[in-house]
This record gives structure tokens, C-alpha cells and sequence, in this order.
């Protein structure tokens, strides 16, 4: 498939120039991610949902693809923004190019564009709206498509499971809560002879305790967390029941319940390179992250403490409550893709479980 000439218009006016793989897109707000590999996995992640996602590395596409490393069910981005795709990877498990994979998926994908101005765009003026055009498209119709644009429901609801399911067996039995969760997350809780189940994000907290779990697992998802009322108060009355470990939006859902507050960041961590202090230990982790959204630092209620901090921005990358077995990080601890620094978590969860009467 041959690209044509195309555009990334913003909504502050500014416009990138580049080539257009695949059909124009839908508005998004425009996001860049700082991994170096890991391609496939960051375009897959539910997390990204109705995000148009600009990948800073160079150069993309050189190891392939494979239906393996999709970390969900279908791809919930927008579109993918990158500086050079490679169309002839050379890996020996690859099963195809990225291109021909994002065009079976309907996929935009805008290359040659400039990735490092437009990610130090978004860097001093913050992630925004935006939309890929074709050339031919004037500024103006671009910027009216953007205004126009409006989200009925929260991408959480999109990207969630649509029934229960079973997972895995296990010594353990966990509820998991689905936002929409990656696939290797559940693989790595299965890893640690956990029997998983899991439910769709409007799952009520009753029908979650009727199954009698050892513990449950909030999981990452997209979106603002303040828009999910009726999961808040679901948290809300899960705490205290049985051990709880939160992640990403399961973090940020976990702390509103506890009546911390959340607040929108600037441009958030997207990347596999973020480096973490766990202020136990004093130690430096590097994580996988991606979210908008962080915890305010000043409103976090007495009974909850700080356990991580980011050591870019130090804004809360971890939290845990004082009495009871409930603890919750900003990050991904199964880091697909990324580092394995943080498997130590699911650890602590498992302890919890143990300490807790668990079958």
C-alpha cells in the first residue's frame, strides 16, 4: 500500500506534515510514548484508547509483528504517529510488517512526520486534541472535525470485558477487574498459581465478594477516573473485604475511593523508561507507564501513605494504606514492554493473601 500526502492538524492550529498509511482518522488526543522497542505492545494496549499515539524512537517496524505480543483484543487508538516505519523487518519470529498490521486493523498510520517537534510541542504546551487529514483537507476543516468531535462513553467501558470469564487455576482464587486490562498482566498474575476471574468494569461490588476471592486486582485502564462514578463507590466497597492491588487507572480508581483527589497532567508518563523510588527501600525502579492522569500529592487522607515517587517529576507513583492489606503503583509491573524490575509486586500481593486467611 503506497502512503499520500497527509497532516496532523492540533487544535491550537499548529500542523505536521507527513504520509498517510491507511484511511484519515478519527480526533484524538495526541500523546507521545519514549520506548525504544516494544512497538507492537504499546499500539495493542488498551490504555490507549481514543488516543492518537506519537512513538518517539526513530524508527519502528524493524523486528515485525506477532499475533503473540497483542496485549488486547482488538487495537483502541486512534492512529500511530511515527518518524520512519521499516516495511521489511528481519527477525526471525516475525510474522508480518506493520503496516500491512495496522491497515488489517484500520489503523491511520502518518509517517514522515517531524516526532521530535511535535513531541516538544506537546511537552511545553501539553497533550491535545488533534486529527490526521489528507493533504487536500483545508486547516479549517480539519480544526471543525476536532471541535465537532465528542466521546459519548468512557473508553474504560470500550475497551472492558463484556462478560466474566475464567482465566486460570490457582492456589489463589483473584477477582480481577477489568479497565481494560493487557493480556500480560494476566499472564504474570497466572505465573504466581493465581485462579483468576474476570469482570467487566461495571461489575458490582456484591457480585464480586459473592465469588469469595482471596484477593482482588484492580487493573489499568483509559480515561479520566472521575468519570467512573459507579466503579469509585464499586471500590469503595470492596475495601477492606480482602486484599486489593490496584495498577495504573486501578490505582487512581482505588485512591478517589479512599477520597484522595486526582488531577490531569500535563503531557503523563507513556514509556517503559520511567524511573521510580520505592521509599521503603530507597531503591530506583525502572518502570512501564502510561497514563494522563495522577494522584494529588496533598489529599491523601491520613490513613493512606506515599510508598513510590516518580524521580522525574516526583509526582505518586504508589500508595498503601496503614492498617489494612490494600496497596496500589501508577505503573505496569509486568512491563510488556519494558523492564522486569517490578515483579516483586505481585509478591507482596500474594503475602497479603497468604497473611489473609487465603485458601
Amino acid at each position: 500500500m503506497m502512503p499520500r500526502d497527509a497532516k496532523l492538524v492540533l487544535k491550537d492550529g499548529s500542523v505536521f506534515e507527513g504520509k498517510l498509511f491507511g484511511s484519515e482518522g478519527t480526533p484524538g488526543e495526541v500523546v507521545f510514548t519514549t520506548g525504544m522497542s516494544g512497538y507492537q505492545e504499546v499500539i495493542s494496549d488498551p490504555s490507549f484508547a481514543g488516543q492518537i499515539v506519537v512513538l518517539t524512537y526513530p524508527l519502528i517496524g524493524n523486528y515485525g509483528t506477532k499475533k503473540v505480543r497483542n496485549q488486547g483484543n482488538s487495537i483502541a487508538l486512534q492512529a500511530v504517529i511515527a518518524s520512519e516505519v521499516f516495511e521489511m523487518p528481519n527477525h526471525w519470529e516475525s510474522e508480518g510488517n506493520l503496516v500491512t498490521y495496522l491497515e488489517e486493523q484500520n489503523i491511520p498510520l502518518f509517517t514522515g512526520c517531524d516526532t521530535r517537534a511535535l513531541t516538544k510541542k506537546i511537552r511545553s504546551v501539553g497533550a491535545m486534541q488533534g486529527v490526521i487529514v489528507s493533504a487536500e483537507v483545508s486547516d479549517q476543516d480539519a480544526m471543525k472535525k476536532i471541535i465537532e468531535h465528542h466521546v459519548i462513553d468512557h473508553p474504560a467501558h470500550r475497551v472492558t470485558c463484556k462478560e466474566k470469564y475464567e482465566f486460570s487455576t490457582g492456589k489463589y482464587k483473584v477477582a480481577v477487574v477489568d479497565f481494560g486490562i493487557k493480556k500480560a498482566i494476566l499472564e504474570s498474575l497466572k505465573d504466581f498459581d493465581l485462579a483468576l476471574t474476570v469482570y467487566p468494569a461495571s461489575t458490582k461490588a456484591e457480585e464480586i465478594l459473592q465469588g469469595n476471592p482471596d484477593g482482588i486486582f484492580l487493573s489499568n485502564g483509559p480515561g479520566d477516573p472521575k468519570l467512573l462514578l459507579d466503579e469509585i463507590q464499586m471500590v469503595k466497597e470492596l475495601v477492606g473485604k480482602t486484599p486489593i492491588f490496584g495498577i495504573c487507572l486501578g490505582h487512581q480508581l482505588l485512591a478517589l475511593a479512599a477520597g484522595a483527589d486526582t488531577y490531569k497532567m500535563k503531557f503523563g508518563h507513556r514509556g517503559s523508561n520511567q524511573p521510580v523510588k520505592e521509599l521503603r527501600t530507597g531503591r530506583i525502579h525502572v518502570t512501564s507507564q502510561n497514563h494522563g492522569y495522577v494522584i494529588k500529592e496533598d489529599s491523601i487522607p491520613s490513613e493512606w501513605e506515599v510508598t513510590h515517587l516518580s524521580m522525574n517529576d516526583e509526582t505518586i507513583e504508589g500508595i498503601r494504606h496503614k492498617t489494612l492489606p490494600v496497596f496500589s503503583v501508577q505503573y505496569h509491573p509486568e512491563a510488556q514492554a519494558g523492564p522486569l524490575d517490578n515483579q516483586y509486586l505481585f509478591n507482596e500481593f500474594v503475602q497479603l493473601m497468604e497473611q489473609g486467611g487465603g485458601k
